[in-house]
């Protein structure tokens, strides 16, 4: 199993002149320990326009920040919202190219498109659009990274014959994700050979069923790149002390604010009435009536909440459903001190970690084989 830390960068009111300096302070102190404690991942997220909910405008920045304060963490780019009136594809290329070179060859590239209306509407993006818009990016970047020269005519954007530079260090190009928050989007994932980056956690059975469609599919994919990247990661909320009781109350109010903000959001649905994005509802388990806090946490199955030996427990079941990955949200509009997220992430990497990269018997471990 891989772990990874995802970050949305959130920022609480009442703001002060200190506030988002503080939290981007935080959060590359838990990047500086994620790489000291052996984390496989920190994700960043891209958002416009959210306030409070994320203030990650310019995360190839922020990353830049992280690849320059580690040595071995992958470096998650996503994910990059594929809309033509955010960015061109071309500038996609260009800035995660570079992010490659500056991390030493560490880059992920996560893809996808936005779902709130505050942020389509804001750039006067058709929402109807961008899902064929995302199909256009994934398939030119790679060419873009791979081809001396490289020239398009499409729908979302056309250019003459030109050198796109700089080019990745990983060859023949930087593995690459999308975003699986719509239903049916992780068949698309798996017909082009992408990567299966989840961002919203599910039931046990449900999760599996994708997880079993995903492997089925991507088994015959036409891939958008050179190699299929045919990996499954989901999210989850990391909460993890000695006293659980402690720790699921901590874990609890991070997961309770996530979710209480993101229903807040005004989604792209539900200003427009399209096909383009349905939803599969956002941790319905999290926001059912319960007693306290502690009986919350533990009636969302799976939940990695609660003492290391519960964590474990949690993140086996994950395991047995097919994912290959962890995405963490241990910190969200600054609700837990940050000692406790360090803390946290410490006992994690000491009692919980190791019982997950321990070869199977009988294979052992290939030096320099990811």
């Amino acid at each position: 199993m891989e772990f990874g830390i995802f970050m949305e960068l959130s920022v609480p009111r009442p703001w002060t002149p200190e506030s988002e300096r503080q939290v981007y302070a935080n959060a590359l102190e838990q990047v500086r320990l994620a790489d000291e404690l052996g984390f496989d991942y920190v994700w960043a997220v891209e958002h416009h326009f959210l306030e409070e909910y994320s203030h990650c405008s310019a995360p190839d920045l922020f990353l830049t920040a992280c690849a320059m304060q580690t040595s071995r963490i992958r470096i998650g780019h996503g994910v990059v919202p594929c809309v033509p009136q955010y960015q061109s594809p071309i500038r996609v290329a260009e800035r995660a190219a570079v992010l490659d070179i500056l991390s030493g060859g560490r880059l992920e590239l996560g893809t996808g498109r936005s779902a709130t209306w505050t942020e389509l509407g804001g750039f006067r993006a058709d929402p109807d659009e961008t899902k064929k818009t995302w199909d256009e990016y994934v398939r030119v970047i790679p060419k873009m990274w791979m081809q001396e020269r490289f020239s398009w005519e499409g729908r979302a954007f056309s250019m003459p014959e030109r050198a796109v530079l700089p080019k990745p260090i990983q060859k023949p190009h930087p593995p690459m994700w999308v975003a699986v928050t719509s239903p049916g989007t992780e068949i698309d994932a798996a017909d082009r050979g992408l990567g299966c980056l989840g961002l919203q956690p599910g039931g046990f059975s449900e999760s599996e069923k994708k997880v079993n469609s995903y492997r089925s599919r991507i088994e015959n994919c036409d891939p958008v790149g050179a190699f299929v990247n045919n990996k499954v990661h989901t999210v989850n909320f990391l909460s993890c002390a000695e006293d659980g009781d402690h720790a699921r109350r901590c874990g609890l109010k991070v997961a309770s604010m996530f979710s209480y903000m993101a229903s807040q959001l005004l989604s792209a649905k539900e200003v427009l009435p399209t096909h383009s994005y349905p939803s599969a509802g956002l941790l319905p388990a999290l926001r059912r009536e319960s007693g306290s806090p502690g009986d919350a946490a533990k009636s969302f199955k799976g939940v990695t909440m609660g003492t290391p030996d519960d964590v474990a427990s949690a993140i086996r079941q994950w395991e047995a459903v097919g994912f290959d990955g962890i995405n963490f949200i241990h910190q969200f509009m600054e609700v837990v001190p940050q000692q406790y997220v360090l803390d946290s992430m410490r006992l994690f990497a000491e009692e919980v970690m190791p019982q997950f990269k321990v070869a199977p018997k009988n294979q052992p471990l290939v030096a320099g084989v990811r």
